[in-house]
C-alpha cells in the first residue's frame, strides 16, 4: 500500500512540474511558440551573477511555482542574462542574441527589466524588481496586455 502512495505521489509531482512554464532562452523559438500558441512573451533582462535586484526578482518571483503555474496558459518566458563572470559565459550566438534584444527592448540599460510582448514582438510594457507577491507581480504584468 505504501508503495502505491508512494507512486501515486511522485506521478501527481511529476506531472505538476511537467505542465508548470520554463524559462526559454531562444527568442527566435519563444516568439514561435507565442504565435503558434496565441500567448504573449515575458522577456526578463538580468545580469544573474552581478545584479542584486536580478538575483532577488527570480528567487522571489519569476522562479516560484506560484508564478510559473499562474503565467503557462498566456505567456511564453524568456530570459535575455548578461552574465559578468568569465565561468558564466553565454555562448556567442546567445550573447549576439541577448545584445540584439537590448537594443530594442532595453534601450536604458536598466536591470532587472521585464518586458511583455505581444506574440509579433511589439511592446506592450515593462517594470522592474518589486516586492511584492508573484501574484501581485502577475497582476502588474497582466494589466500590461489589456
Amino acid at each position: 500500500m505504501k508503495k502505491i502512495i508512494l507512486i501515486l505521489m511522485l506521478a501527481f509531482w511529476c506531472t505538476n512540474y511537467m505542465n508548470a512554464q520554463e524559462w526559454g532562452l531562444d527568442f527566435d523559438e519563444a516568439q514561435k511558440i507565442a504565435k503558434d500558441e496565441d500567448k504573449h512573451i515575458i522577456l526578463v533582462f538580468a545580469g544573474s551573477d552581478w545584479c542584486a535586484p536580478c538575483i532577488k526578482l527570480e528567487k522571489q518571483i519569476l522562479e516560484t511555482e506560484e508564478f510559473k503555474e499562474s503565467v503557462k496558459n498566456d505567456y511564453v518566458l524568456i530570459k535575455a542574462d548578461f552574465p559578468r563572470k568569465k565561468k558564466n559565459q553565454l555562448p556567442e550566438s546567445l550573447q549576439n542574441q541577448n545584445k540584439k534584444l537590448a537594443e530594442k527592448y532595453n534601450k536604458s540599460g536598466g536591470f532587472p527589466l521585464v518586458v511583455v510582448l505581444d506574440k509579433n514582438g511589439k511592446k506592450m510594457g515593462e517594470t522592474g524588481y518589486k516586492n511584492i507577491s508573484p501574484n501581485s507581480y502577475l497582476d502588474i504584468l497582466n494589466k500590461m496586455i489589456k
